[in-house]
């Protein structure tokens, strides 16, 4: 193999037996560095060779060459690990948000630079360019959970590098300037709103709009009914088949109740009805049997549907879409007014939290905080006795 060498030996020509063209190699900044040089004339190869050294230096002095891993080799490092770690544990969709997530925002600004980077401030810069940005294109800034969930991709990302090593330190991702976020109340029907919502329902089951219309009103109004008294998530609820619903007296409470098995975000879980869901599951269970059989298949969901249409119809019509704060009802709020029924008649917020499969901390954040019940007035309006001064004066 033919071999010259330039720049006082810090450049290396050679010609591999089985190429025609001269190749150019060099190590410079803790990294050997190899290139062809399409050229098949030495002297031509010499100069392509010097031109290119010297360029690299130019660009070393600068700052422009990196000796460590680009944010870009850590997001494919993590969208590889985080899809083949996560499989089956959570769900597909959140998974594709993080590579979506990188592809559309985060490697436009960091893929290019170095782990050691993005500092503090480069978040920050991030975080203003993602507000100019989205203000340039939609006339408003992104939201809130949405910055979140980007800051939080980012997290991943770079600890993923720092578990190989690439990253000394993770950075201050925190936001500042910046207190906590406003907490809100979820969207929920007082006992007044929900009386009024079970009363339009049954009455549309009653008298649906057309004949055709009867099966889909009934289930509806035995939706809501069920829904207000267990909890579930919507997604829990239309997951649920017969073979996870069993009938019980319950010796604490001396009453009928529902004993459900949830299979939800949180796994598997079990929740305890009130008495009140005990009929309309029947009326469920009688109403959806297949013909030339007394009970439906133990596989079958109890929801075929979700009768989101009819359902939203009701609350426009009795204009329960939106509550006093502008917050949109949907499904889900059947849930939080379960919750906040419960914390009305003094269950207890451990109890509660453990049935719904939640923590005791988002229920007091979200929950318990506008709940006027939950605030004990004989705790707080305690007087401290007044001594008696004319009985000091008298003795």
């Amino acid at each position: 193999m033919a071999h010259h060498t330039l720049m006082g030996g810090k450049l290396h020509l050679y010609k591999r037996d089985n190429s025609g063209f001269w190749q150019c190699s060099t190590y410079l900044s803790g990294k050997n560095r190899r290139l062809s040089t399409k050229e098949e004339s030495l002297s031509q190869a010499k100069d392509f060779a010097e031109d290119w050294y010297l360029e690299l230096r130019g660009k070393h002095r600068r700052g422009e060459i990196k000796n460590e891993k680009t944010f870009r080799e850590a997001a494919t490092q993590f969208t590889r690990e985080y899809e083949i770690i996560t499989e089956g544990q959570r769900n597909p969709i959140y998974v594709e948000g993080h590579s979506t997530r990188l592809r559309i925002h985060l490697l436009p600004f960091f893929g290019d630079m170095g782990l050691s980077e993005i500092t503090p401030g480069q978040v920050q810069e991030y975080r203003i360019h993602r507000r100019e940005k989205a203000m340039d294109q939609h006339g408003k800034p992104p939201a809130r959970n949405t910055m979140h969930q980007e800051i939080v991709t980012l997290r991943q990302t770079l600890k993923t590098a720092l578990r190989h090593g690439w990253l000394q330190y993770l950075p201050d991702l925190s936001e500042p300037y910046k207190s906590s976020g406003k907490i809100s109340h979820r969207a929920w029907f007082s006992p007044e709103e929900y009386k009024q919502l079970y009363e339009a329902t049954r009455k549309r089951a009653q008298k649906p709009m057309r004949k055709r219309y009867k099966w889909e009103s009934e289930q509806l109004h035995d939706f809501v009914l069920f829904m207000a008294n267990t909890g579930l998530r919507p997604d829990e609820a239309w997951r649920l088949e017969y073979r996870d619903v069993k009938i019980v007296d319950d010796d604490a409470t001396d009453e009928t109740i529902l004993v459900i098995e949830v299979r939800g975000k949180r796994g598997v879980g079990y929740c305890k009805s009130t008495a009140g869901a005990v009929r309309p599951f029947e009326r469920l269970k009688k109403r959806n049997k297949p013909e030339g059989r007394d009970d439906p298949e133990p596989t079958d969901p109890i929801f075929p549907k979700t009768h989101r249409q009819l359902f939203n119809t009701i609350l426009d019509e009795e204009n329960l879409k939106f509550d006093r704060e502008g917050n949109r009802r949907t499904a889900y709020s059947l849930r939080h007014t379960y919750i906040c029924l419960r914390l009305m008649e003094g269950a207890d917020i451990y109890q509660i939290a453990k049935n719904c499969r939640t923590s005791v901390e988002m229920i007091e954040k979200y929950y318990a905080s506008h709940i006027s019940t939950t605030i004990d007035a004989a705790a707080i309006n305690v007087r401290r006795p007044r001594p008696n001064k004319n009985k000091d004066r008298n003795e």
